[in-house]
Order: C-alpha cells, then sequence, then structure tokens
C-alpha cells in the first residue's frame, strides 16, 4: 500500500474536523493527462510524486505500449493508472486497504477502463501463488517503514512473475541496501531527497 508526498515519503496525516479525508492524485501524461482522481487519507499511503513519476514514465516509454503491468502496492494507483494513461495493455494493481482498493475499482469504473484490475490482496502472499502470465513492467513501491523490497524481489525473481526482459521500478529510502539478482541490470538509478528510485532491466 502507498501513499503520500511529493517527493518526500512521509504518512499521511490523520483527517481532522473540518478538513477533507481525500487527497488529490493528477495523472501527468498520456490518455487522461490532466485528470485529477483523490485518494483516501489512509496512513502510509501516499503517490509517487509528479516529478519522479515524469522522470520514470519517461524511461519507460520505448516499453510501455501494450506492456502488461504490475503495480504490486498499488495504493493511490499513481503508477498503475499512469501506465495505463500512457499505453499498457493491463495493470494489475494490487492493495491491502480495502478502502483503497475500493477507491480504485472505482477510478477505473470512471475513466472507464476495463484494461484496469484491482487485486484485493496482501501482495506477498499473492506473490506465492503461480502467475496466469508473466509480467513485462513491475512497480516495487512498499510503506517504507514496512521494509518489503526484499521480499518482493525474491518472489518476483523466483516464482516466474517477469517476463525474458521485463523492467522492474524500486522506490525506496536512499540507505536501503538490497539484494539483486545477477541477472537484473540496473538501467538507471536516481535520488530525490529522502526518496531513490532505480529501473532494473532481465537480461537472461
Amino acid at each position: 500500500m502507498k501513499a503520500s508526498r511529493q517527493s518526500v515519503k512521509k504518512s499521511a496525516p490523520a483527517p481532522t474536523k473540518g478538513h477533507s479525508n481525500t487527497h488529490p492524485l493528477r495523472i501527468i501524461g498520456g490518455r487522461w493527462r490532466g485528470r485529477k482522481l483523490n485518494f483516501p487519507a489512509v496512513d502510509g499511503l501516499r503517490p509517487t510524486g509528479d516529478r519522479i513519476r515524469e522522470t520514470l514514465f519517461n524511461w519507460l516509454a520505448p516499453r510501455l505500449p501494450d506492456a502488461r503491468c504490475l503495480d504490486l502496492f498499488a495504493g493511490s494507483g499513481a503508477l498503475g493508472l499512469e501506465a495505463l494513461s500512457r499505453g499498457a495493455s493491463l495493470a494489475s494493481l494490487l492493495e491491502q486497504h480495502p478502502g483503497a482498493a475500493q477507491q480504485l475499482r472505482e477510478h477505473l469504473h470512471t475513466l472507464a477502463c476495463p484494461e484496469g484490475q484491482v487485486i484485493h490482496a496482501n501482495s506477498l502472499d499473492w506473490l506465492d501463488s503461480a502467475p496466469p502470465t508473466p509480467f513485462d513492467i513491475v512497480f516495487i513501491d512498499p510503506p517504507f517503514r514496512q521494509n518489503l523490497w526484499q521480499e518482493s524481489i525474491d518472489r518476483l525473481n523466483q516464482r516466474g512473475w517477469l517476463a525474458p526482459d521485463a523492467a522492474i521500478y524500486i522506490e525506496s529510502e536512499p540507505e536501503t541496501a538490497l539484494t539483486l539478482p545477477p541477472h537484473w541490470q540496473l538501467h538507471r538509478n536516481k535520488t530525490s531527497g529522502q526518496v531513490r528510485y532505480r529501473l532494473y532491466f532481465v537480461n537472461h
């Protein structure tokens, strides 16, 4: 599940009297460019910031058309919805929080987007199952304080979730140390404030 900040991962504040219990999300490119949606003010839920998203999707631009995408900790849907807006053929959005998952379903209905599917599940448990079809692009951006990166990487690599030339995006704190499979080749690596974001390509 994901959370709210521009470029720094912080938990969204609890709603207070007189304040909205939702936050805005803007899609920044593709067919829904400029479209504004809301996501619930859930603790730990925050979208990847606009500047980081713009950079990421510039990196992914050649791979997005007709790609099958997995947003492993969807939260606000910032990454999965952006991928669909920019030409992905399918995006599976995993979200454990029931309210956030329902909001994602409503967004897909509002956008008339049958290519998106919301899966209300624990992401690590879901990765223990057998994939029907491997994914071309996977986004790994969990709540920072839950430290779910390594288990996600290990399951993706060991359970056959990745297409032979898949791209894997990882967003974490700058100091987060990860052990990557030897055939994951680092393509891009940047830091913005308290966020490090990396893109890997599978290279068999």
